[in-house]
């Protein structure tokens, strides 16, 4: 495959955990971190394979609404998980980066997610976006919220608003996504990315994310390069 037709930024909706989890006769909590671990290496292949940027949703907004066991589960996950992942992230020169409202995490999160993206601040391999506590409306609300404060102060006139100056103050200034994947069986995305993904290219699987392994990937890759992507109208 030629290194041209490599997504510049993809985008994966991380689903399936729970249910692989289940399929086995496991508590769901056993497929969340399964989960993340397949995270931690599948991530490093993508950024190797040529992939520039990499987001995941991780927990959305809306996942608070869940049952507060298995909430509590994740949150204790994330705050463990990617405390530990801190070592792995600098070692492969990946940089990681969250995306998401901080309303909500619990202190320890919030401490191990401002640790985990000050150590790999100055990697260069790739970026993984990591969005949690993430909703693509909220994230949009809280732009023009960011905005509309700079036009009251000043900072910023109304006739300078426009789609480039929007899409640099959303959580994290980053490129448009090319290929949206989703795991797990729905075709849907689950407001997720929804402003960056006005000319991203979709892709679904049946595979629950546990088992999205490296030739899952590379699957995803083939059907991308099968498309003929047009910008901006219909033909």
């Amino acid at each position: 495959m030629n290194l041209e037709n490599i997504p510049n930024h993809v985008a994966i909706i991380l689903d399936g955990n729970g249910r692989w989890a289940t399929n086995r006769g496991l508590n769901r909590s056993e497929g969340h971190k399964a989960g993340l671990d397949r995270l931690k290496n599948l991530s490093d292949y993508i950024i190797k394979r040529g992939v520039k940027i990499l987001s995941v949703f991780a927990f959305s907004t809306e996942n608070f609404k869940r049952d507060k066991k298995e909430v509590d589960y994740l949150m204790h996950l994330f705050a463990g998980g990617l405390k530990d992942s801190i070592k792995f992230f600098s070692n492969k020169n990946i940089k990681v980066i969250i995306s998401g409202r901080r309303i909500n995490l619990p202190k320890n999160v919030i401490k191990t997610i401002d640790v985990l993206q000050e150590k790999t601040e100055n990697n260069t391999a790739g970026i993984l976006n990591i969005c949690l506590n993430y909703g693509g409306k909220a994230e949009i609300v809280d732009t023009a919220r960011k905005i509309a404060y700079l036009v009251q102060n000043k900072e910023l006139t109304v006739d300078e608003i426009d789609e480039e100056l929007f899409s640099k103050n959303l959580y994290n200034d980053l490129p448009p996504v090319d290929l949206m994947i989703r795991t797990g069986g729905e075709l849907r995305i689950s407001n997720f990315m929804i402003y960056e993904c006005a000319y991203a290219e979709f892709y679904f699987t049946n595979t629950y994310f546990p088992d999205f392994d490296e030739l899952e990937f590379e699957k995803a890759l083939d059907s991308f390069n099968e498309r003929n992507r047009k910008f901006g109208g219909l033909k």
